[in-house]
């Protein structure tokens, strides 16, 4: 039970940290002039994941890398599944194409480069510095292309439209910044810290003590009750985009973090872990880092058919991550019902999903086909 209270402690202070966190530290930019878009695009968006970030980091430089590595799977799956499939019943969410032309690819690459690197059973440190390098290039090239994608709209716009579109852009970000001052954002962007590092602490004590108490392995609680917790900031920013109509943001919102989990986050445990390398349970390797770049594949599809996921779409990724909890559950709880559920979805839930998307994804094409001719 004090386990349980543990988490559940833990993933409050991740949360409340996090937001302490991200207001000081674009406070601070603010303050030193960086730009809103830059802040946007690196401060904001590690924001929310900064949970995963702590977690992971503290569960590697305590030797629990199992924990750190499926607490990175799982929230990627968690977010494609459970925050998008919320957020699209809530509110069916428009695609922008550059999501499908761009971001969605370039998360499909690292995701698959991750598997690959992972395949030998560890993660080297080496595999780590080219994943923080290429954060700092997918970081450039999209502050670079957000700035000339703005510069496009204002010479489209033409005169006051022009003037008008920089002054909600200057607004994006509402934090009086008249009112910012040094040594608030100080305070705020230190005790954020120091709350998530005691947050952090509170939930691998409790996640590690649970895996003990109930047999199971840390990786199977890092894929569920640990990355379901950490990605609790990106959940709740989804939803209240969706019930706002801000359906670019909420998708925006995964994708972004999805790269900072792998990129970010994989990569600097990777590169502390030194010499020894951060290992990767073989389950993970077989089964749940394929299925995390199935669903990014899977996604694809979906984003094409009339650049819509329709609330349809929504329930079966939630139907598909409960499929997926079933799979780590079972085998601890029910043992002789896991073969029968392997093959389940192998034959059926599988062939089902990959026919569903063919269907949609040709239904896509011959319409565009006929608009076309």
């Amino acid at each position: 039970m004090l386990s349980v209270v543990e988490i559940v402690v833990g993933i409050l202070l991740l949360f409340g940290g996090g937001e302490l966190f991200v207001q000081g530290s674009v406070a601070l930019a603010l303050l030193f002039g960086i730009p809103q878009l830059v802040i946007g695009l690196t401060v904001v968006a590690l924001g929310t994941s900064t949970p995963e970030l702590f977690v992971s980091l503290l569960s590697t430089l305590q030797g629990s890398d199992d924990l750190a590595v499926s607490n990175v799977v799982g929230s990627n799956i968690f977010n494609m599944m459970v925050v998008l499939g919320c957020s699209a019943v809530i509110l069916p969410l428009r695609v922008q194409s550059r999501l499908v032309r761009r971001d969605v690819p370039i998360l499909l690459a690292v995701s698959m480069a991750v598997w690959g690197m992972a395949s030998a059973g560890r993660v080297t440190w080496q595999a780590g510095v080219a994943l923080l390098v290429a954060l700092v290039i997918n970081t450039i090239w999209e502050i670079r292309t957000s700035r000339e994608a703005k510069i496009s709209e204002a010479a489209d716009s033409q005169g006051g439209l022009s003037k008008e579109g920089g002054s909600e852009g200057d607004n994006d970000l509402d934090l009086g910044e008249s009112d910012i001052s040094l040594k608030p954002a100080l305070i705020k962007l230190v005790a954020g810290l120091a709350v998530l590092i005691w947050g952090s602490q509170i939930l691998v004590k409790g996640a590690t003590a649970i895996a003990l108490g109930l047999g199971v392995s840390q990786t199977v609680i890092g894929l569920t009750i640990v990355s379901a917790g950490t990605s609790m900031p990106e959940l709740v920013t989804s939803i209240v985009a969706a019930l706002r109509g801000k359906g670019d943001l909420a998708i925006g919102n995964v994708v972004g973090s999805n790269l900072m989990n792998q990129m970010l986050i994989l990569g600097s445990c990777a590169f502390l872990s030194g010499s020894r390398g951060l290992t990767v349970d073989p389950t993970m390797i077989q089964r749940d880092l394929p299925i995390m770049v199935a669903t990014t594949l899977a996604c694809l599809p979906i984003f094409w058919t009339g650049g819509v996921i329709t609330r349809r779409e929504g329930g079966i990724l939630l139907g598909l991550y409960g499929l997926f909890l079933l799979e780590q559950v079972v085998p601890y709880v029910q043992p002789e019902l896991s073969a029968p559920l392997q093959w389940f979805t192998l034959l059926v839930v599988v062939p089902a999903v990959v026919l569903l998307l063919v269907v949609q994804s040709a239904g896509y094409w011959r319409s565009e086909k006929r608009l076309r001719a």
